[in-house]
């Protein structure tokens, strides 16, 4: 008789670095509002500190998976730590006048909404990220990080181009998981046909 494995603690490795990033995106604000855009160490401080929260995002998914400490707090915890340090950076970047508003805002609708949906559907199946998804992560990370730096002219001008590939890449992946979502929908008992 096979015994039941055990449950994994929510107290383990994986989780207390995703609740540290949590914790982390204030003092990224922080150093954010002190520069002021305009001071580049202050700038340069943010940008270190965007960069390694964003790089532990890499390390707690590698840890969970690695050593068997996947957990529903983590599934849950993880996402929050994404959008929380990425709309964070945005916000600040356009309250700033270094990006326009409607990057933000179509950004942060799509993370919202698609984050959303995932939990909707979650009892019913996990929408996993796909290549597109995690592609359009590590670009909206270069995007802002590139942004953060205080790049000389014309260098300045690669943030744009990085953003506006992060913006369309975030809308097709969006429309992506809607299309899973739907396709999950029909293929339930009782779904849309």
């Amino acid at each position: 008789m096979k015994s039941e494995p055990r449950p994994v603690s929510p107290w383990n490795i994986a989780n207390v670095v995703t609740v540290a990033r949590i914790f982390l995106v204030p003092l990224f604000a922080v150093f954010v509002i002190v520069s002021g855009m305009e001071h580049s160490g202050w700038r340069m401080l943010a940008c270190a500190l965007f960069v390694f929260i964003s790089a532990t995002d890499f390390v707690d998914g590698w840890l969970a998976r690695s050593r068997g400490l996947v957990t529903e707090f983590g599934k849950l915890a993880d996402p929050i730590a994404d959008k929380a340090l990425i709309g964070t950076a945005l916000v600040l970047l356009s309250f700033y006048d270094a990006l326009p508003w409607w990057v933000t805002i179509v950004i942060l609708l799509r993370e919202l909404g698609i984050t959303a949906l995932r939990m909707a559907v979650l009892r019913h199946a996990v929408i996993a990220a796909g290549r597109g998804g995690k592609l359009k992560t590590v670009l909206q990370i270069v995007a802002v990080a590139w942004y953060l730096w205080p790049w000389p002219e014309p260098l300045d001008l690669v943030g744009p181009v990085l953003m506006g590939a992060a913006v369309l890449l975030t809308v097709a992946t969006g429309i992506d998981y809607l299309w899973k979502a739907f396709e999950l929908r029909k293929s339930e008992p009782g779904g849309t046909r």
